[in-house]
């Protein structure tokens, strides 16, 4: 399978993250930013680091942008080059276009120019929060900081039929299970004697690195 093409436009905390989450999971990924620092110190994690200001379509031509399958637009600083960003990427005939905000005018404006998604992450982790109350079920995804995080992930093929304690997930990954979901039913005590079964769902603590690998496996898997 051809691996997903996508373009960071803006290299605040929101789009680095991004970035660097996107290429660890095996995409190709090009980043655009006009400060020489932001891109100096992305241009390891990503496939290709470009300074340019996103508001010049030529500069954006240039290095290909044209030829991604999906562009965020990332840039909150400046409306104006944010709502630039998105319209050069329009006319390079990018279909699947997104777009980050940091407030309602901001979101509004994005959303009239008829881009996939608007992106609000203060607003999108009040709303998951609020739903996670209600329903009582924060397995979704807890960050405990930048570089771990409790995530549900699907078992692979390769585990099914398997003890937890054959599995030994702790010493090849550096998981430690802490739940197992099994249809609606979750098993919040599993023992390592406690076998996998098809379409069970693992519920793990560890090193984002190490669940983007797991992640990245399961694509395949499935």
């Amino acid at each position: 399978m051809k691996e997903k093409q996508f373009a960071v436009l803006g290299l605040g905390r929101f789009g680095e993250a991004l970035a660097i989450t996107l290429s660890e999971l095996g995409c190709n990924v090009i980043v655009v930013d006009k400060d020489a620092d932001k891109i100096q110190n992305i241009a390891n994690y990503v496939t290709y680091a470009v300074q340019a200001d996103v508001s010049d379509i030529n500069a954006l031509k240039s290095i290909g942008l044209k030829n991604v399958d999906a562009v965020v637009v990332s840039i909150t600083s400046d409306i104006n080059s944010s709502i630039m960003g998105i319209v050069n990427a329009q006319e390079l005939g990018i279909s699947e276009i997104y777009g980050k905000a940091n407030n309602a005018q901001h979101e509004k404006v994005l959303l009239k120019l008829g881009i996939k998604k608007v992106f609000s992450p203060e607003r999108d982790m009040g709303e998951r929060v609020a739903h996670n109350l209600f329903s009582g079920d924060f397995i979704d995804i807890l960050e405990l900081d930048t570089d771990h995080s409790i995530v549900e992930v699907e078992t692979l093929h390769a585990w099914e039929g398997k003890t937890l304690d054959e599995l030994d997930l702790r010493t090849r990954y550096g998981l430690n299970v802490i739940a197992i979901r099994t249809l609606d039913v979750l098993n919040a005590s599993p023992l390592a004697s406690n076998v996998i079964n098809h379409a069970d769902k693992l519920i793990v603590m560890g090193e984002n690195r190490s669940i983007n690998e797991i992640n990245k496996l399961s694509r395949k898997d499935h």
